[in-house]
């Protein structure tokens, strides 16, 4: 019997609370979710924060310097927590102790546990054996990365809103100079179509609007599986479902972008007029340095073009990448003159990241720190001029916006929502902020409505009709 709650213990852990902390990027998230599942299939609580637990998990990123650095001070604070006598234990997951398994308990030796992205089904087992007063550091990490789970039926969901990431596959085939991913996540592995058409489906009943389909290389999806499978063949399979609701293609290639792809997110309704393709540079010679197979000039160069020829419609994203090893001052200027006569609706970029066991690692012609960040900021500055023209011209027209969740004003101020258009990637993108909602509009609701000002790189808007 569990002293604090008068309830028959389920094998004896039921009164154990687990806090999360997922960094990084959605595919961390996921892999969050199917672990938080795991949990409480398992009678384990989830806690209302990690300051409540009883287990602080810490799923991490390692895939740049930034990215290891806030994972580090992460489970530097949980442990922190458990120092000071408010939580008993510490996991770390993710990405972290996947790439540095042979070193991070000793680096960190407050830690409790370890476990790699192959071990995230034995979470619970490791929690029944922390809390079990055991004092003993576990590592369970595999060497190399090949599992895929699926979600179970009922799955946990820590997006907060009305939109799910569907993880299509897992792990990357790619060699690019400057990325570890492939070294950490393993080979390319994709999911049946049935098992993704189902999970959606159990989504969509939920009251999910937006699927957001993502893996390391969406466009590379069905590769491996010999079989016909492709990206158009599930996007079709999906709109099969039939309904009101979006499907968004995050974390494509630029080298995979075929006919056949266009076409298919041509015709298909429920699929957003958005491509996410991380071009990384315009430079054939910088192309070739990162080993990235869009080498060709007029490869990247027309791919904005071909796409708005067959989708006029269609928002465009796109990350680059300064400061590579050998990247010449007129490498950095056709980047930045490609980026404003492409126009990217969307556009991030990082500055290099020198990272052990990456090919860029060890290259010659390091460009200083200093000169990457300088280069990134004069392109975010381009690009945001372009971002303020683009939604400029969009005041006074009507779109169909999700409605996500409500924002708070003051009193007595007309009700507001925070949503967003097929224009707009959660969390990445900016938003749309709706005002004149009447009562009865809910998280989930597609509305009309007409935009009425620019703020930065969101907009506002005041609602029309129900779509």
């Amino acid at each position: 019997m569990n002293p604090r709650t008068g309830h028959q213990d389920h094998k004896g852990i039921s009164w154990v609370t687990v806090g999360f902390i997922s960094l990084g990027c959605a595919k961390n998230l996921v892999d969050s979710e199917y672990m938080a599942t795991s949990l409480i299939s398992a009678g384990i609580h989830l806690a209302p924060s990690p300051e409540q637990a009883d287990v602080i998990l810490v799923n991490t990123c390692s895939f740049i310097g930034d990215a290891k650095q806030e994972s580090i001070d992460a489970i530097l604070d949980a442990c922190g927590e458990k120092k000071a006598g408010r939580c008993k234990a510490v996991i770390v997951a993710g990405c972290l102790p996947q790439r540095y398994r042979g070193s991070l308990a000793v680096a960190i030796p407050e830690v409790d546990a370890f476990i790699g992205l192959d071990q995230l089904n034995e979470l619970p087992g490791l929690i029944r054996k922390l809390v079990s007063g055991r004092k003993y550091q576990a590592v369970n990490v595999s060497d190399e990365s090949t599992r895929l789970f699926e979600p179970a039926s009922r799955s946990v969901s820590f997006t907060g809103g009305p939109h799910a990431f569907v993880k299509i596959a897992e792990g990357c085939n790619h060699r690019c100079g400057f990325c570890i991913i492939p070294k950490i996540r393993g080979p390319y592995r994709s999911r049946r179509i049935s098992d993704i058409v189902r999970q959606s489906e159990r989504l969509l009943e939920s009251g999910i609007r937006e699927l957001d389909l993502i893996s390391q290389d969406t466009t590379s999806y069905g590769s491996d599986l010999k079989d016909g499978s492709d990206l158009p063949a599930l996007l079709r399979a999906l709109g099969k479902i039939g309904g009101d609701f979006w499907v968004r293609l995050l974390y494509g290639h630029p080298a995979h972008v075929s006919y056949h792809l266009l076409d298919t997110i041509a015709e298909v309704k429920q699929v957003c007029k958005y491509l996410d393709l991380p071009i990384q540079h315009s430079h054939p010679e910088m192309l070739r340095a990162m080993l990235r197979p869009t080498g060709s000039r007029s490869g990247v160069r027309s791919l904005p073009s071909r796409i708005r020829k067959m989708i006029p419609e269609v928002t465009l994203r796109t990350t680059c990448l300064v400061g590579y090893p050998g990247e010449t001052n007129a490498h950095f200027l056709d980047l930045l003159g490609f980026v404003c006569e492409a126009e990217f609706d969307h556009l991030g970029v990082f500055a290099f990241s020198r990272e052990e066991g990456t090919r860029a690692f060890g290259l010659p012609c390091q460009v200083c720190k200093r000169t990457a960040s300088l280069r990134r900021d004069q392109i975010m500055r381009a690009q945001q001029r372009i971002v303020i023209e683009k939604a400029s011209k969009l005041v006074g027209c009507k779109e169909v916006i999700l409605v996500e969740k409500p924002e708070s004003v003051r009193k007595g101020a007309s009700k507001r929502w925070i949503g967003r258009s097929v224009r707009h990637a959660p969390g990445i993108d900016g938003e749309v902020r709706v005002v004149e909602m009447p009562p009865g509009n809910h998280a989930g609701k597609f509305v009309v409505a007409k935009y009425i000002a620019v703020d930065g790189y969101d907009l506002r808007a005041a609602y029309v009709g129900g779509a």
